[in-house]
């Protein structure tokens, strides 16, 4: 069975997530630390776990998303994994980071794409990958649907939905996605978004204002 770790990191509060299970093996998605006190907290809740992980894994490449990604690497020399469409924003993160008025050098590129329909396996668990742009060009959901679990990035929030005026920003292909590819989903299946608190699919299918039918 899957366990789920939210710590939220830098100034953006982006959720970061360490999923794991019995076997101790993990993976670890939009890891958002962006200095040592936020590093130090996720490392000494890995090491003290005696975690394994086997994958990095980026919902998004927004540069308040992808921040802790040198980090993380060079650390567990784990794998990162991210749709290939989001790479343009891995180059641009600098200039975004400055924009913000922060310092943003360590832009790390995926060591392997993933889509529609691939699956990422970690001890006895595995999550199926959609894709579901809208917000930005690459977002992708990480599902689980036996334990009814799914890690949306910025697609959803409770009572809102991502932003769809930054670049590459589609409000119609967003809302389009949540409909088909989220609210088919059960009513019980517990959304883990990029920001805020957790909902349900049933939640936010009855009381989400920003999802057009």
């Amino acid at each position: 069975m899957i366990t789920i770790e939210k710590f939220t990191f830098n100034s953006f509060q982006v959720n970061t997530y360490l999923l794991y299970d019995e076997t101790k093996e993990c993976i670890l998605v939009d890891v958002a630390c962006q200095d040592q006190n936020e590093r130090e907290e996720l490392h000494a809740f890995i090491k003290s776990n005696n975690l394994i992980i086997k994958a990095i894994i980026n919902t998004h490449n927004h540069v308040d998303h992808i921040l802790g990604n040198g980090f993380a690497k060079s650390t567990f020399e784990a794998p990162l994994l991210a749709h290939k469409d989001g790479e343009q924003f891995i180059r641009t993160a600098p200039a975004s980071a400055q924009m913000f008025g922060f310092a943003f050098s360590e832009t790390v590129y995926p060591d392997r794409y993933i889509d529609e329909g691939d699956k990422i396996e970690f001890g006895n668990s595995s999550l199926e990958v959609l894709h579901t742009p809208g917000h930005a060009d690459g977002s992708i959901c990480l599902h689980n649907p036996k334990q009814k679990i799914i890690i949306v990035g910025d697609v959803l929030f409770r009572d809102s939905i991502g932003r769809t005026d930054l670049p590459t920003g589609d409000y119609d292909l967003l809302n389009e996605n949540i409909k088909k590819k989220l609210f088919t989903l059960p009513d019980e299946t517990v959304v883990y978004p990029g920001h805020g608190p957790a909902t349900t699919i049933g939640e936010e299918v009855m009381n989400n204002p920003f999802v057009k039918f």
